[in-house]
């Protein structure tokens, strides 16, 4: 099993392409997370472009949080092209159970795309996880611990990685389940660090044949990171900023000191 170090190296050496159909909140956000950490965005969702793109894409990230019938269209046509031929995707559910519009959309995509890796917050896993979960627009009001039971439900169904978002982050595979316990509570505060952390994810399965590895090393650079820019900014502003160059920055030494991850 590759290490987080080992891993972060591989995107930086090789800057795997990253294949983003995301929303237009966060498309300079992830694409600038992605360049610090070594990958290659490309942020392409036309209907003419998208299955040719993904041929060349390391992974997909489908992210739904502006969706429209077309953008919908583009990420079932990349989704089934991705898997075809076996590129990994991860899947965004982004306000999944605050509308019928959102769950049905991400419900569809899980059926037809098999995504490898769903990175959510706990009312969108809840959702999809076919619990009643409480939401206020696309922020999560669920705990991280509450979404489990629904975690391992759409791991055993759908053979794929569950990564719930929180406090702690939980990462959970078919008889797997992994936490992450870093991070900072300023990151709750800031739009789009939880598609930087599905992003990210996309890197990783870029580099490592594991999905739960991946998506569990992915939420340690991404909690680390943010713990060394909160350090460093004085508020939000300046904390997106920081946020990038301690990513770019990261190094081995960061990692092992601040790495907080166990295994259930």
């Amino acid at each position: 099993m590759s290490t987080i170090w080992n891993n972060l190296s591989k995107i930086r050496n090789e800057a795997p392409l990253i294949h983003n159909i995301t929303n237009y909140v966060v498309m300079n956000t992830t694409a600038n997370a992605l360049l610090a950490a070594g990958a290659s965005p490309v942020m392409a969702h036309a209907l003419e472009e998208v299955e040719v793109m993904v041929g060349y894409a390391r992974a997909l990230v489908l992210n739904i949080g502006t969706l429209s019938p077309a953008w919908i269209e583009a990420m079932l046509r990349a989704g089934k092209a991705a898997k075809a031929r076996s590129v990994p995707i991860v899947l965004d559910p982004v306000g999944a159970g605050a509308t019928p519009l959102r769950t049905e959309t991400a419900q569809k995509l899980i059926d037809e795309v098999a995504p490898t890796v769903i990175r959510g917050n706990a009312s969108e896993i809840r959702a999809l996880g076919g619990a009643l979960a409480a939401t206020k627009g696309v922020d999560s009001t669920d705990s991280v611990e509450s979404a489990i039971e629904a975690a391992k439900a759409l791991a055993e169904r759908y053979s794929l990685v569950v990564s719930i978002s929180g406090k702690t982050d939980v990462i959970v595979g078919k008889g797997q389940l992994a936490r992450v316990h870093n991070g900072h509570p300023i990151m709750t505060r800031v739009t789009g660090m939880g598609c930087t952390a599905s992003a990210l994810t996309g890197a990783f399965l870029g580099v490592e044949a594991s999905p739960l590895e991946a998506a569990t090393q992915a939420m340690v650079v991404t909690g680390v990171a943010g713990e060394l820019a909160a350090s460093r900014s004085a508020g939000t502003g300046s904390f997106q900023v920081q946020f990038l160059d301690a990513l770019y920055n990261l190094s081995e030494a960061d990692i092992e000191t601040r790495s907080r991850r166990e295994n259930d």
